[in-house]
């Protein structure tokens, strides 16, 4: 009855980081293309570090974990 459960259970991880990986190759293969103009490398860096240091300036106040 069992004879097989034990590997099923470890392939769910192997088919988790698969999905991931899926999701996060289709959602950023269109900006490839955009990485290849140095303008709009930059312009993407830097949202993104705009974004980054945005949602930690936010998370520390919520939070209460001090004064920058």
């Amino acid at each position: 009855m069992f004879d097989g459960f034990w590997d099923n259970v470890f392939r769910y991880p192997r088919y988790l980081i698969t999905i991931v990986l899926g999701i996060f190759l289709n959602t950023f293969e269109p900006l490839f293309p955009l990485l290849k103009r140095p303008v709009t490398l930059i312009a993407i860096v830097g949202l993104l570090v705009g974004g980054l240091a945005f949602m930690t300036f936010t998370l520390r106040a919520m939070l209460g974990l001090g004064t920058i």
